[in-house]
């Protein structure tokens, strides 16, 4: 199990890609856009936001950094745009974690398959922290 930072960007996720490719002397191994993602007909993509960073991936110092742009029409507030991903091949020790941090806590999406994972979810902690959830088989 791995648990990764994941910086989330008010529409410069790629400007801030650039600059920590720059820094740290690596590359991306995974981007997608929301208009390359699963569309959904309750969550339409605006044409506006089908370029923006729905996921992306960079190695920095042993750790896999991850990014995303704000979904469209939610609110972005600096401060609250880390969150940490536990991402994991045991699904037992992932559904464990997560009904745990949920007691006393507010869960965004209850942990459910999704076009990417089997198992994903997301939550913020009784304590503010800000936690995703991804089942990923290996």
């Amino acid at each position: 199990m791995a648990i990764n930072v994941y910086l989330i960007f008010d529409g410069q996720t790629r400007e801030a890609m650039e600059l920590y490719k720059d820094a740290f002397q690596t590359k991306e191994t995974q981007i997608m856009t929301f208009g390359e993602g699963h569309q959904n007909d309750e969550y339409p993509i605006p044409e506006e936001a089908k370029d923006l960073i729905m996921h992306a991936r960079m190695p920095v110092m042993g750790v896999d950094l991850m990014f995303s742009d704000t979904f469209p029409g939610h609110p972005y507030t600096v401060g609250n745009n880390v969150t940490l991903a536990v991402v994991t091949n045991d699904e037992a020790q992932l559904r464990h974690a997560f009904d745990v941090l949920k007691r006393e806590g507010n869960v965004q999406m209850e942990l459910q398959e999704t076009f990417w994972s089997k198992c994903y979810g997301s939550l913020t902690d009784k304590f503010g922290v800000e936690w995703q959830f991804n089942y990923e088989q290996v």
